[in-house]
């Protein structure tokens, strides 16, 4: 062990005849370990609400979306499908039509946007129909269900969001009825149109707004509930790289050609992203103020022992040895209670961290949070950051102790011994 680590080591565990310093260095790396542990849970918090609102916003929407601008949607589908689901970096497409409509069961209604799909074009594109806890999406296959529009047929099949069926009071096997607003007109004017449909699966993504206004059906039920000819609204697509998929929209914007327009789920969620990195920010700097005044204890409590060994530092002198190895005996002390905090808070957040993520045990309003739960996500890289911010903070604390420890002189320490 090198001179000044050894004199350091020995500083800091020996007994003090002034206890308050003892106790001070005690807060001092107490004060560093909350700090660490505070700033390595904050952002596994940041960084699970990221991932886990990336993941099911993913999982539930398509990355690029296709559609026209100045009509209600797009005809002659199918060869356009198929030619644009051939493009480099296109791994998957579907159509969707999309409708808001009023959902009731008896007196309980509730509005929602039902999304007619083809199920097995779809689940290339979306993991809704995966994430079906009750009933089964099986309903939804075309040949299911045969001549499904004629009037002796039994209701055509709905999946509804776990919160939207609460909300109606809907479970599996129930009959609901769905309205549009897009009604017919009669001699007694617009006529709202109505169809029964029959629930026959329950989704739970976790993401709120999906939850609890969403409903799935076939592509030719939405249709004649609307009304509509063979058009769908939007041409949903999965790409290689989630993270150009603004870059690939525009390449699918080009091949469609004139007319239609593409928006990505980064242009989608611009908005809450940014807000999370805001969040991460700001949480980082103003929970990193207490690294910062775990540091002000530190400087107190190598002051203090500056003041308490002045003769011991006479004495080393004395014996040779030089100013630079004083300071470095306190900057090594001062490290010591730097690295001692660090070690100890990386422990503790990394284990709540982890806890925390595996077991789930905070929960949240969902209509506030979208989430259901507290995410954790801890990353070894902020770990990294973290420790060489709190050990930086404790480095620039021992500046100004150690300093004033180099300047003692030996005889005017001595002199009055």
């Amino acid at each position: 062990m090198r001179f000044e680590l050894f004199i350091a080591s020995r500083y800091l565990r020996a007994k003090r005849r002034q206890a308050v310093v003892g106790v001070i260095t005690t807060i001092s790396i107490v004060g560093v370990a909350a700090g660490v542990a505070s700033l390595i849970l904050a952002l596994a918090i940041t960084n699970g609400m990221r991932r886990d609102l990336q993941r099911q916003l993913l999982g539930s929407t398509a990355q690029v979306e296709l559609m026209r601008v100045a009509s209600d949607g797009i005809e002659n589908w199918r060869p356009l499908l198929d030619r644009l689901r051939q493009l480099p970096h296109v791994t998957a497409a579907a159509p969707a039509l999309y409708g808001q409509v009023l959902i009731s069961r008896g007196a309980r209604s509730g509005g929602a946007l039902i999304k007619g799909i083809l199920p097995t074009e779809e689940r290339t594109v979306s993991t809704l129909l995966n994430s079906i806890h009750e009933g089964s999406a099986a309903a939804l296959d075309p040949a299911a269900t045969a001549n499904a529009n004629s009037p002796n047929s039994a209701p055509p099949p709905l999946v509804l969001g776990s919160d939207l069926a609460d909300q109606i009071g809907a479970g599996v096997g129930d009959t609901v009825l769905v309205t549009s607003p897009q009604g017919e007109l009669t001699p007694f004017g617009l006529v709202p149109k109505y169809q029964e449909f029959k629930v026959v699966g329950i989704f739970h993504s976790g993401f709120y707004q999906y939850d609890s206004s969403f409903a799935l059906a076939r592509l030719a039920d939405v249709r004649h509930l609307f009304g509509e000819p063979n058009i769908v609204s939007v041409i949903s697509f999965k790409v290689d790289d989630l993270y150009h998929a603004d870059r690939i929209g525009k390449e699918i914007e080009q091949a469609a050609g004139k007319g239609f327009m593409t928006t990505n789920w980064m242009e989608q969620n611009r908005e809450l992203f940014r807000a999370l990195r805001l969040e991460q920010v700001v949480t980082f700097i103003v929970i990193g103020l207490i690294v910062c005044v775990a540091a002000l204890n530190i400087l107190i409590a190598l002051t203090m022992m500056v003041m308490e060994k002045t003769r011991d530092i006479a004495v080393l002198m004395s014996y040779g040895v030089r100013p630079s190895q004083v300071r470095r005996i306190f900057v090594c002390q001062g490290m010591l209670i730097g690295i001692l905090g660090t070690a100890i808070g990386l422990a503790l957040g990394y284990t709540l961290a982890w806890a925390g993520g595996h077991y789930r045990f905070i929960h949240l309003s969902a209509q506030v949070y979208s989430l259901d739960y507290l995410p954790f996500a801890p990353r070894w890289q902020d770990g990294v950051i973290v420790a060489l911010v709190a050990l930086g903070v404790s480095l620039l604390a021992t500046l100004y102790p150690s300093s004033s420890a180099a300047k003692i002189l030996p005889a005017e320490a001595l002199r009055y011994e």
